[in-house]
């Protein structure tokens, strides 16, 4: 099995924090961080990155990188405003960013570009996240919205034009700031998952438009993470609980408009008597959950036998960023011997992180084309959005040094499909076992049913 790691942040000076999973052993302390929630994100596995808000009075702010290998911080960025959430699609490819003022940024990675600024919301973006197809992107806000963004609409100007704006869907179910959201697989027809100050989880369908399902807890949501099956979520609430809901189980006509159903959906609770839970994140087992609380505790659930397996120190702060990922080549130096030498290679050798991200647009108002979509040879690989600068300096890179650049891509490649590949079977896995129990329950009933009749 694989190692992964668990990367953890807090809104103090207290660095990040990263673990394996497994052995439990710190590899490294990244210094020098105080991210705001959701300001944390792992770029391809490449490198860290991370938004900074240091006070919140001011109205600048900065996005930081790390090597993976280096406490220190190698690349600082200034954008005109202070960010808050940050998001990346799953090739690295694109950095977004939402603002205070609720304007998002889309970036590109390679070359730091601003590629697109837009108003996103009327108040501060609080979260963001991409679909599993990478094609949408969805935003949360302080003014108490979720918006559906294409990434194609983005930058077709005439589609706007059509349309008179630039979002897929805006939902304004809930009635105070939204505090996380995660979303399903299925791309444009999957599901999303949204937390509120109001108390309530809301189930989003992105093939209708619609709101699907309201669930009320008995305290304020700060973070959810949704089981990998998609068969319940967990609701991470100030209480110190995380409260496990159902997402599938059977509801009347009015209920998902009601506010007044409290408790219901929800059927179970995982309690350490810990302060405020402020972070959700899953293991690719998908029954680890990893959770981040206020005491600056991080601790490992073993979602089936609903104990804790273990338990991390990161700060006095809460830690309100968790993010768990395979382990990266560059820590295997640190953590394992002649074992790994296979490893060994590849870690040692220094990555070049990008230059910083452009505060201002310098791409021409009038150029033809901004970015596009490249396809790729694999059904299920998201797409991959390119500029034409990009796609130029990899071509002179490959001119330049030859057949040994285009391996290491080649082989850059394969590993992602690799891990994708691997996290489809371990939904599939989830997928065949619920529906085993399932059909399984169904036959013991319809049996015991037929016993019953012939007595």
């Amino acid at each position: 099995m694989e190692d992964e790691v668990v990367i953890a942040s807090s809104s103090i000076e207290a660095g990040i924090g990263c673990w394996g999973l497994r052995s439990g052993a710190e590899h490294l302390r990244y210094r020098s961080c105080a991210s705001p929630p959701h300001g944390l994100v792992s770029v391809a596995g490449r490198f860290l990155a991370s938004s900074q808000l240091r006070d919140s009075s001011s109205s600048s702010g900065s996005v930081l990188f790390w090597s993976w290998n280096k406490p220190q911080v190698e690349v600082k960025s200034f954008p005109a405003e202070a960010i808050n959430p940050l998001a990346c699609n799953t090739d690295g490819t694109y950095i977004v960013g939402g603002g205070v003022s609720g304007h998002i940024y889309l970036w590109e990675v390679a070359t730091g570009r601003l590629l697109k600024k837009w108003h996103g919301h009327y108040r501060p973006v609080t979260c963001l996240v991409f679909s599993n197809d990478q094609s949408l992107l969805i935003s949360g806000s302080e003014d108490g919205t979720v918006r559906v963004w294409s990434l194609l609409m983005i930058f077709d100007e005439e589609g706007q034009q059509r349309v008179g704006h630039l979002y897929e869907y805006s939902f304004t179910g809930h009635a105070l700031p939204v505090t996380d959201i995660v979303t399903g697989y299925g791309g444009s027809n999957a599901i999303i998952l949204s937390s509120s100050l109001d108390r309530t989880c809301k189930i989003w369908s992105l093939a209708r438009g619609t709101l699907l399902r309201n669930i009320v807890f008995p305290s304020i949501i700060d973070a959810v993470a949704l089981d990998p099956g998609e068969h319940v979520f967990y609701a991470g609430g100030r209480d110190g609980k995380i409260y496990i809901a159902e997402l599938n189980a059977q509801t009347t006509s009015n209920n998902h408009n009601n506010n007044n159903n409290y408790g219901l959906h929800i059927i179970g609770t995982l309690s350490d008597q810990s302060k405020a839970i402020c972070s959700l994140g899953f293991a690719l087992d998908g029954y680890q959950l990893v959770v981040g609380s206020e005491d600056g505790m991080v601790r490992v659930w073993d979602t089936k036998t609903r104990n804790i397996i273990r338990v991390f120190k990161h700060a006095k702060g809460p830690v309100n960023n968790i993010v768990v990922m395979r382990q990266p080549a560059a820590l295997y130096p640190r953590t394992a011997g002649n074992n790994n030498n296979n490893q060994g290679p590849m870690a040692r050798r220094h990555v070049a992180l990008p230059p910083p991200l452009e505060k201002y647009s310098s791409i021409d108002e009038h150029s033809e084309l901004n970015a596009f979509i490249t396809p790729r040879s694999n059904s299920y690989d998201a797409p991959t959005y390119t500029t034409l600068q990009s796609m130029n300096n990899q071509i002179n890179e490959l001119q330049q040094h030859g057949s040994s650049g285009a391996s290491e891509m080649e082989l850059e490649r394969l590993k992602l499909d690799c891990k994708r590949s691997m996290q489809m079977v371990q939904q599939w896995k989830k997928m065949y076992q619920n529906l085993n129990q399932f059909c399984v329950g169904e036959l013991l009933n319809g049996e015991a049913e037929e016993t019953n009749l012939m007595l």
